[in-house]
């Protein structure tokens, strides 16, 4: 059976009012932050996935 999904009709997410622009900073922050921690992920992933291992 297929559940149908509810369309919801909001404007702000999380609270009543706009973000104040300490919380759109703090926000700004972070996203920053998690881009740069997966693209150093991306880079250490990229160099190991280049090594072969020998079996002697």
């Amino acid at each position: 059976m297929k559940h149908k999904s509810k369309e919801l009709d909001v404007d702000f997410i999380g609270g009543q009012g706009p973000l104040t622009k300490d919380e759109e900073l703090a926000i700004s922050e972070f996203i920053k932050a998690q881009k740069l921690l997966r693209s150093k992920e991306q880079a250490s992933k990229t160099k190991t996935k280049g090594r072969t291992k020998v079996v002697s």
